[in-house]
């Protein structure tokens, strides 16, 4: 983990919880309700978060530092690859995890793995078992019971995080892990991520979320120009794809799809930033960039930055 300057304060608690689990099974949605704030993008499309995401809660004395994590999942590609190691990277600097499984299914190869991660690192880890809307009672039950006979967990926490049910008590569980010392962030802030990277992933949800193909695991973001003029703030940014076909279905039939994309990341962006947002979309080709290793770089996936 990147050393950051600790800030000087008095009675104050802190911990850095890594949340882990597979692919779409609310890791993001649950970091953005416990914070209160949305700092994660969030689809209903397996591996959206691509990086690390921290999300920092502080109240009164404590500070929460959450590491949203890529989902685990078999790599395919560079990408994939530098993914994984995101996760490895932030579980191995967490003083505790948050892992979440979706409620009713039987753990499979993928949790059983995570499981032995945290064993290996002997971590301090809670268990929630989110979507529990979907699920009835006597398969909640017997999720629980086989989860409670693979590890000694502190807690099994069910959940329904899109809804907001019971995330406070995840909060409540996880403030078992803080202890005390100086906090390594400010108090008014909810995310590390800089300004650049915050547009860039709203940006490329809004991707995730309008087009219902394959295509969006092959589009990358790079902001190329991010201009503050204190009332307005000026983006410009190019949508990588790996096909000429991708970028015709990106763009759409006069430009609709991409203006689709612009106005819907562009209200997010408004609301975030606090101020009004010019957004000028650029879509280009880029072959195989998810293995190749000079474009991952490019656009921020360098395995390098990762401690």
């Amino acid at each position: 983990m990147n050393e950051v300057k600790k800030i000087d304060n008095t009675a104050t608690r802190t911990a850095f919880i890594a949340i882990v689990g597979r692919p779409n099974v609310g890791k993001s949605t649950l970091m953005n309700a416990m914070l209160g704030e949305k700092v994660a993008i969030v689809s209903s499309k397996p591996q959206t978060t691509r990086n690390r995401i921290t999300g920092i809660l502080t109240e009164d004395g404590d500070q929460f530092v959450f590491l949203d994590t890529p989902g685990i999942h078999k790599p395919k590609n560079k990408l994939g690859a530098y993914m994984m190691k995101s996760v490895s990277s932030a579980i191995g600097g967490a003083d505790a995890v948050i892992m979440i499984v979706e409620a009713g299914y039987p753990a499979g190869e993928t949790e059983k793995r995570i499981i032995e991660n945290i064993k290996d690192m002997k971590l301090p880890a809670i268990l929630v078992l989110n979507k529990i809307d979907l699920v009835n009672k006597e398969k909640l039950a017997e999720t629980i019971t086989e989860y409670a006979a693979l590890h000694d967990f502190d807690a099994f926490v069910p959940t329904a995080a899109e809804k907001g049910k019971n995330v406070e008590i995840v909060l409540e569980e996880a403030r078992r892990y803080l202890s005390e010392g100086a906090w390594f962030f400010p108090s008014d802030i909810a995310t590390d991520q800089p300004e650049r990277q915050i547009a860039a992933e709203v940006i490329r949800e809004k991707i995730l979320r309008t087009l219902t193909e394959e295509i969006p695991h092959g589009t990358a973001v790079v902001i190329e120009e991010f201009k503050d003029e204190g009332t307005l703030i000026s983006i410009r940014a190019e949508i990588f794809c790996e096909k000429a076909s991708h970028k015709g279905i990106i763009v759409g039939k006069k430009g609709e799809t991409l203006k689709r994309i612009g106005t819907h990341a562009r209200e997010d962006l408004e609301a975030f930033f606090g101020v009004k947002v010019y957004l000028n979309l650029w879509v280009k080709v880029k072959e195989k960039w998810r293995d190749s290793d000079t474009s991952l770089n490019n656009f921020g996936f360098n395995p390098k930055d990762l401690t």
